[in-house]
């Protein structure tokens, strides 16, 4: 093997160890671990402990907080305990991992010289990797990491100086240079060890070459690239190439399952129970009711934990049917909005782009000259002011002739952010958006030159628009039926991406509904949609919308709604309007604004410059529920679910359920151990405090003024305070509603999904209306154990999957 082939070999091996880090503009939520998930849960942990210094488990004092506040279930404890051969009195086992963690030694904080490679990597890195924020660019970017750093080299006293031959021509070369003294079996490992010590930038670099859009393209990194310049920082400095202690897997101790993994799981258990509890319950008085007339309209929501709450609320404003749906809208799609300079992929990460969507202005698009005529002033007025702040010649008098209109406007922030927010909704209403003239690309152009096709074929958008019908079981359709993405409004956010839809790889999700509604109104694709099956009467008409999650508002893009519906849509306009109050009042409350608190402390929250909690987002996310909306209609679920509507019986191959478990279900339990992991290590796993945070060329922030680049959540978005924990570190319990065989079927079918339940990394509980709304906890192994009785179950699978089976063997 040559040695470029042994270097790509070997950083494909080390780079599992680390998770993959998106920009902080388009932020995604993922397992950081996800590399580990081949492992069981408490093995992957203690092996991430040792790489990447994070804690796995939460706190014993979290353990004992749930403990104390009944949170855990006394006898499912006693139950896992005694199991695992540990002592059941709940106080002792506390004072025992009390104990445990008391005797962590102090880490040793002098300087190294691998602090030193650190600091200067990252001060080249940040250079480098910069998207558009820096007013001086570092000089040849375009010829690659390695050769660009290699260029300045001369110039930077940091570096120690060497020979030439210190910087050879080519990354394999310098690689090959400071390695010629270690066989080859040592590379994944010393290359593992040099990638996990700054997990962040790594992870973007790592996710930045997967991905290689524009900024890829023009500026190219890979991780040998990095290895390259880290390897011979690593010899200029004298540090060790080598980990300070050889890589092993994990000492298996007489206890192979740590009383963390004990405790957490009870916890994780306790709560599951109550949620399986009463899907079930609802699955049996379900059976035996009729089903209801025609809804006055029908919402399909995000599955986001945040809809369940003002899906209960809308529910409560007037006859209305509510669904879930992955909030891309199952549209792989790139979209490029009206005025926007660069496109977004608007879908999960797991799925690539497919379709290239922009907005046109429609034909009689009276509103465009005034939002351009607006925009194009803002703009301009936007470039002076950057112009005049970054010259030297004119940055001292600009500050002394606007620096008390700037005192004005950050005490108006400040002092009465809800008159902010109340400016610009007036300047709202007066500025049209893109949407009021603009409509989505959706028709297949195949003369247009793009990077992916622009448009979609009439058989695509067939199948779009079917695919969604089936996955969520519909055999009916009201007068109106809006599709609602959901966006976040906050000020001075370095994290408002996080808070927006993660199904659309951290964007709003506005875009997405548009084009579904778009399609579901064609004549063309009704006509096919009729074919298939699905019935959509003549006066069904399809809105789509979006979700304000920080604010309740829920904005309808209703301009092409025929004066037919005019009366639904005004009754529509004020229930959603009751069921904003309702909903915002329920969230201020939780947020700690008071019981009284409603729509204008949301809006404060939106438009307060030094807000550090607009929203507590996805945080408290424990549950995920796939089933018909009656399983939790009118369950106050405490916005800790993602809901996503199906109906067994309109499923008769699987299909659906298939789409949904190896789909939603896998990026919710990225989402889920996202906030896991930087609950219970926030250092390591998240980015701290919101308050001490330094973003850094638009790609991500550090704390302090250089360093890693934090990668996880911040602490505001998951604490209640300094020791409290607003969100509960749990693993995600996934409750399908549907018969066990056919759920065997699918993970037998789907090894990667299997896998990730058989390691622990999330649960699975099957409440089957075949076997008499039964309930059946997966056990490992394709085998599950009845909720009720404890006993063991192992459906057989239908004679297709096991020929199928067979047949890969």
């Amino acid at each position: 093997m040559n040695t470029d082939s042994a270097i790509t070999e070997s950083v494909e091996q080390a780079a599992d160890s680390v998770g993959s880090v998106w920009p902080l503009h388009s932020f995604v939520t993922a397992n950081p671990l996800a590399g580990f998930e081949d492992q069981p849960f408490h093995e992957a942990v203690d092996r991430a402990e040792d790489l990447l210094g994070g804690d796995g488990y939460p706190s014993p004092d979290v353990f004992r907080r749930a403990w104390e506040t009944g949170r855990i279930d006394p006898d499912v404890l006693a139950e896992q305990l005694d199991e695992h051969g540990y002592d059941a009195d709940p106080e002792a086992t506390l004072d025992r991992m009390e104990a445990t963690a008391d005797s962590t030694p102090d880490v040793d904080t002098a300087e190294t010289p691998a602090d030193r490679v650190d600091a200067v990597l990252t001060k080249w890195l940040a250079a480098f990797l910069d998207q558009g924020t820096a007013t001086w660019s570092m000089p040849d970017r375009e010829q690659g990491f390695y050769a660009a750093v290699r260029s300045v080299v001369p110039h930077d006293g940091d570096i120690p100086d060497g020979s030439a031959d210190a910087w050879p021509e080519t990354p394999a070369d310098a690689i090959e240079r400071v390695l010629a003294d270690h066989p080859r079996d040592e590379w994944p490992a010393i290359f593992e060890h040099h990638l996990t010590a700054l997990p962040g930038w790594t992870g973007f670099v790592k996710q930045r070459a997967a991905d290689d859009d524009a900024w890829q393209s023009t500026y190219p990194i890979t991780l040998a690239g990095y290895l390259a310049v880290r390897l011979t920082l690593t010899d200029l400095f004298d540090a060790q190439v080598l980990p300070a202690e050889p890589s092993t897997d994990a000492e298996v101790t007489e206890e192979a399952v740590p009383l963390e993994e004990v405790w957490l799981s009870a916890w994780e258990a306790s709560y599951r129970s109550e949620l399986v509890d009463a899907v079930a319950d609802r699955s049996a008085a379900a059976a035996e009711t009729d089903a209801d007339g025609r809804p006055d309209a029908q919402f399909v929501f995000c599955i986001d934990t945040r809809s369940e709450i003002i899906r209960r609320h809308i529910e409560a404003a007037g006859d209305y049917e509510t669904h879930g749906y992955a909030g891309f809208f199952g549209i792989p799609m790139r979209y490029e909005g009206y005025d926007a300079d660069v496109s977004v992929d608007a879908c999960p990460p797991i799925l690539d782009a497919q379709h290239r969507i922009t907005d046109r202005p429609t034909a009689d698009a009276g509103d465009q000259a005034t939002y351009d005529r607006w925009s194009s002033a803002s703009e301009a007025g936007g470039k002076l002011v950057k112009s005049l702040k970054s010259n030297a010649a004119t940055a001292f008098s600009y500050v002394e002739s606007a620096g008390s209109g700037y005192g004005l406007a950050l005490a108006a922030r400040t002092l009465l952010p809800g008159r902010v927010y109340d400016a610009h909704e007036a300047t709202d209403e007066r500025v049209p958006d893109a949407h009021e003239f603009c409509e989505p690309s959706v028709d297949y152009n195949p003369d247009a030159v793009t990077e992916i096709r622009e448009g979609l074929t009439l058989d695509e958008q067939v199948e779009y628009a079917e695919t969604a019908f089936d996955l969520m079981g519909w055999e009916q359709f009201a007068r109106l039926v809006v599709f609602a993405g959901h966006a976040s409004q906050t000020a001075n956010n370095p994290f408002d991406s996080s808070l927006d839809c993660g199904a659309c790889a951290g964007n709003p999700g506005g875009p997405n509904a548009r084009v579904l509604a778009t399609i579901c109104n064609d004549e063309e694709v009704r006509a096919e949609l009729r074919e298939r099956g699905h019935d959509i009467p003549e006066d069904t008409v399809f809105v789509a919308g979006e979700h304000n999650t920080t604010t309740d508002e829920v904005e309808l893009y209703d301009g092409a709604v025929p004066e037919s519906h005019a009366d639904d849509l005004e009754q529509l306009h004020a229930d959603l309007e009751t069921a904003r109050a309702g909903a915002a009042a329920e969230r201020a409350d939780d947020m700690g604004a008071g019981e009284n608190a409603g729509v204008r402390e949301t809006e404060r929250r939106a438009a307060d410059w030094a807000e550090t909690r607009p929203e507590w987002g996805l945080a408290g996310n424990a549950g995920f529920v796939v089933g018909p909306r009656d399983l939790t209609e009118n369950l106050d679920l405490d916005g800790r679910s993602f809901l996503h509507s199906y109906d067994w019986s309109t499923d008769d191959d699987g299909d659906a359920l298939e789409a949904i478990v190896t789909g939603p279900m896998v990026v919710t339990q990225w989402i889920n151990t996202q906030y896991y992991f930087a609950t219970v290590d926030n250092g390591v796993y998240g980015s701290g405090s919101k308050v001490t945070h330094n973003p850094v060329g638009n790609v991500g922030v550090y704390q302090g003024n250089g360093g890693d680049l934090m990668t996880g959540l911040p602490l505001q978005s998951l604490m209640a305070a300094d020791d409290e924990p607003y969100h509960q570190p749990l693993r995600l319990s996934t409750v399908i509603h549907a018969p066990v065989e056919r759920v065997t079927d699918i993970l037998a079918d789907n090894e990667a999904v299997t896998e990730l339940l058989d390691n622990g990394w999330l649960s699975l509980t099957v409440v089957d209306p075949e076997q008499d709304h039964r309930a059946f906890h997966y056990d490992g192994e394709l085998s599950w154990t009845d909720h009720e009785t404890a006993t063991t179950v192992t459906p057989t699978p239908t004679d297709e999957a096991t020929a199928e089976a067979t047949a890969d063997d």
